[in-house]
């Protein structure tokens, strides 16, 4: 019974995918024919070969790309040492301060457009990569400190105590004894963040104006016209868009799991 319950869970999770990939390689005329679904005949390429010249995929790739790497090379330091002052430290406040950084997920995210649209244009980076940059840290690191807890929880205070002794700062222990016995933690950390601001769509949506400018979510956005959907294509672009968060997971998602499950019992 459980394997069957986990067969059909694998179904109905990786069908629509199975689907995407296989309409990736058929042409619209037959995608859009009710009486045909896939004709092995029909297999073809061009829907790839197109997506440099018709979709700009090239340059929504590199924005994405700088869009995410940037979020994530900024949220790992933020989230670790937010995470140690929390986890590791004691001060009056220190719970307040814990509960002060998930109160951020309290609102929707959409209440914030608003306000946040007026703040970035008075400030002058609207329209450029710097404030959804802002926004992808604002809303991946909290959670993201909330997703070290585990790893942190989980290191004896002995071992801290021991390098005071011996003479360490609190910087060196960060650098030398806790980051090491931490780095699955900043793995899930840098997953989570990549991930987040390689799908985030309603703030580019808002915050990007110029075409050079927009990341994948927008750029495939822009692929679904009033009158006509070039459904190849888009399932081409979906699928490369897929690809390096396949593969991120192919890499770091034994430590994601390990991250949203550590503490668990504790």
């Amino acid at each position: 019974m459980r394997n069957l319950l986990t067969l059909l869970m694998l179904l109905v999770i990786g069908l629509p995918f199975i689907w995407m990939i296989l309409s990736s390689f058929q042409p619209t005329s037959v995608l859009i024919n009710p009486r045909e679904l896939f004709r092995p005949d029909a297999f073809t390429l061009e829907n790839y070969a197109r997506l440099p010249s018709e979709a700009n995929f090239l340059l929504i790739l590199r924005n994405s790309l700088v869009v995410a790497l940037a979020s994530t090379a900024i949220a790992i330091p933020l989230a670790l040492l937010a995470a140690y002052s929390v986890y590791r430290t004691r001060y009056r406040g220190r719970q307040t301060v814990y509960l002060l950084l998930l109160v951020v997920y309290v609102f929707p995210g959409i209440l914030l457009l608003a306000p946040l649209f007026k703040l970035f244009s008075m400030s002058g980076v609207l329209n450029t990569w710097l404030s959804l940059i802002i926004m992808n840290v604002t809303f991946s690191a909290p959670f993201s400190v909330w997703l070290m807890r585990g790893f942190f929880t989980s290191i004896p205070h002995g071992i801290e105590e021991a390098a005071a002794i011996d003479g360490a700062t609190d910087m060196q222990i960060l650098r030398r004894i806790i980051v090491p016995l931490t780095a699955p933690g900043i793995v899930v950390t840098g997953t989570y963040t990549f991930v987040y601001s390689w799908t985030e769509f309603l703030f580019a949506s808002v915050f990007l104006i110029d075409d050079s400018l927009k990341t994948l979510p927008i750029g495939l956005e822009g692929l679904v016209t009033q009158y006509s959907i070039d459904w190849g294509l888009l399932s081409a672009a979906a699928v490369m868009t897929a690809l390096p968060v396949v593969a991120l997971f192919a890499f770091a998602g034994r430590y994601f799991v390990e991250g949203v499950t550590a503490g668990a019992s504790k």
